[in-house]
């Protein structure tokens, strides 16, 4: 098995692509200061009023919490800079992969995620792939930039495999159809619409939809909703105190067991930056890939 990626390593989009979780054993950018580190897991705890606290860069509008103006404020400050750093080394590092992909959120998750008792649709201790949390993709990738901000315990994974290879594998128990996923012309005018709406108010995004993203939402919740494959086996992947790691979450099942204290950091990068097209989700549901076997389980790097 591969070990931690470095900086100098050129092929970072190419493992991301073939289903990698690429890590870093230590950040590959600079991280909040110890006092605003200290900040966000102490001092927000009394304020949460969602399960993350997660600034929408582009929107500049901070969600998660009900707090006094200067904690609010500081928050934001923080995931501003945050973010921007993450941007920084993703374009640098990836910048065709990279080029015109839109910003989700940058969140710090701020809660131990084992034992929560949240519903199984929300609940990350369940393995699943990412599907719907920011609206409609249309196929584009979803890229996550993880860092463990706890400075004494790990944060911890398991993964069954690829998309590709659970796709393969549980298609026909899913009920999930593979053909054409070309929007209706009503999904296309309502689609359009909303995507310009949602650059001023992001929030609106989680109203669009399209036949792929129906279809990865249905295998999403099959997977959460389906107690043998949750039993099935799975790898467990260890991340240490302040180690990074990145993933296409679209393309490679997950779930986090037990951690406390982390900065995630959301985009969607466009479909046509991909250069390994048959093992995107979208080309596997479309049926344009050939056979959907033979796929490695994700490694790291």
């Amino acid at each position: 098995m591969a070990q931690a990626a470095q900086q100098e390593d050129r092929d970072l989009s190419g493992a991301l692509e073939r289903g990698e979780i690429v890590r870093f054993s230590r950040a590959p950018i600079a991280l909040p200061s110890a006092e605003d580190q200290e900040f966000l897991r102490t001092a927000l705890a009394p304020f949460l009023a969602r399960k993350n606290v997660s600034l929408y860069p582009e929107a500049d509008r901070l969600t998660g919490l009900q707090a006094p103006r200067g904690i609010k404020e500081r928050a934001r400050r923080i995931l501003a800079g945050h973010s921007a750093r993450v941007r920084a080394f993703l374009a640098g590092a990836m910048p065709a992969f990279t080029r015109g992909m839109r910003v989700g959120t940058s969140s710090f998750r701020p809660l131990e995620e084992e034992g929560r008792n949240l519903s199984r649709h929300a609940s990350n201790e369940l393995v699943h792939v990412d599907a719907g949390a920011y609206g409609a993709t249309h196929g584009d990738r979803i890229l996550r930039f993880f860092v463990n901000l706890n400075p004494s315990r790990d944060r911890v994974w398991i993964t069954k495999g690829t998309f590709r290879e659970l796709f393969s594998e549980h298609r026909k128990a899913a009920g999930i159809e593979v053909g054409d996923l070309r929007p209706n012309a009503a999904e296309r005018i309502f689609g359009g619409a909303l995507r310009a709406a949602s650059r001023p108010f992001p929030m609106l995004r989680v109203l669009d939809s399209s036949p792929y993203d129906r279809r990865m939402r249905r295998f999403h919740n099959w997977m959460k909703d389906t107690p043998s494959f949750q039993a099935s086996p799975s790898r467990t992947i260890s991340f240490e105190p302040f180690s990074a790691w990145m993933v296409l979450t679209d393309g490679v099942s997950h779930a986090c067991i037990r951690g406390q204290h982390a900065l995630v950091d959301t985009f969607v990068v466009p479909l046509a930056n991909c250069a390994v097209r048959s093992e995107t989700p979208f080309r596997i549901l479309a049926g344009e890939t050939g056979s959907a076997g033979g796929a490695e389980q994700p490694i790291l790097r």
